[in-house]
């Protein structure tokens, strides 16, 4: 029987600090929601789910910009259906110039009406989104994923002296016979165009909608890989707070006998 070394207690001493720090860790988790509270507990799990966080957040972000352009097609459209109208109107008015009973005084009076939705049409081909301009010209990259890879729009123009069909309507009259003929040619040219312009339109809705749907779905699977990483089953992680609160509380019981064990010796001195 030794007094210096007592291996008993140095061994239930070690136990209770690998309990202790196995519990303290399954608190920790179970207050955090995830397995992942420190690196070392899985390092290469951290370094996956971190990249994950990073692009799940930058489909978030693409996800937003693909929204915008949907409203920013969605908008357009407001504008065409409105000019849509304008044109249908004067070609109306450009067909009622052709009445052979009408005289060119009541021709004015059409004519009159004609180029204030001529005018109507050319302020709307000036509108802007958010400071964009919506009938520029210009086809408009729009961010589709994480990468940041884009996809065109469809372009639309039709500005002020750019000499589309939507201009040369405008500037028509039909104040006589012959011009009420001329502008009825034109405006019908111009409704063709509006026509092809709405279906590019609809074709950068349609295909922003499925953008829209592939970065959402990607999103949702992307998070559940993540959570398979990282979450805690809170479950199976209760079960072994349990059993390594049992293990500290018995660890401690035991150090404490292991600590009276060499009081023995005081026997043999007496």
């Amino acid at each position: 029987m030794v007094i210096n070394t007592n291996t008993s207690a140095q061994s239930a001493a070690r136990l209770l600090s690998d309990s202790s720090s196995m519990l303290q860790k399954s608190l920790a988790r179970l207050s955090s929601g995830s397995k992942i509270t420190s690196p070392e507990d899985d390092a290469a799990g951290l370094a996956v789910s971190t990249r994950f966080d990073a692009q799940i957040n930058r489909i978030s972000a693409a996800n937003s910009n693909v929204g915008n352009a949907i409203s920013y097609a969605q908008t357009q459209d407001g504008f065409l259906q409105k000019v849509g109208k304008a044109l249908d109107r004067m070609s109306e008015l450009a067909t009622l110039s052709q009445d052979v009973t009408k005289t060119d005084t009541d021709r004015g009076m059409y004519n009159t009406e004609y180029q204030k939705l001529g005018t109507y049409v050319t302020d709307l081909s000036s509108k802007n989104f958010n400071g964009v301009t919506l009938f520029d010209g210009n086809a408009l990259g729009v961010t589709t994923d994480s990468d940041a890879s884009t996809v065109s729009m469809n372009a639309l123009s039709f500005k002020p002296g750019a000499g589309t069909t939507y201009n040369t309507a405008n500037t028509d009259t039909v104040d006589t016979l012959a011009n009420a003929q001329t502008a009825l040619r034109d405006v019908k040219l111009a409704i063709d165009t509006l026509a092809n312009d709405r279906a590019n339109v609809g074709a950068n809705i349609s295909v922003l909608s499925s953008y829209q749907d592939q970065l959402s779905v990607l999103k949702i699977n992307l998070s559940q890989a993540t959570s398979r990483i990282k979450d805690v089953d809170v479950a199976d992680e209760s079960t072994k707070y349990a059993r390594f609160n049992i293990l500290v509380q018995s660890g401690t019981a035991m150090l404490a006998q292991a600590n009276q064990s060499t009081q023995g010796v005081l026997k043999l001195l007496q």
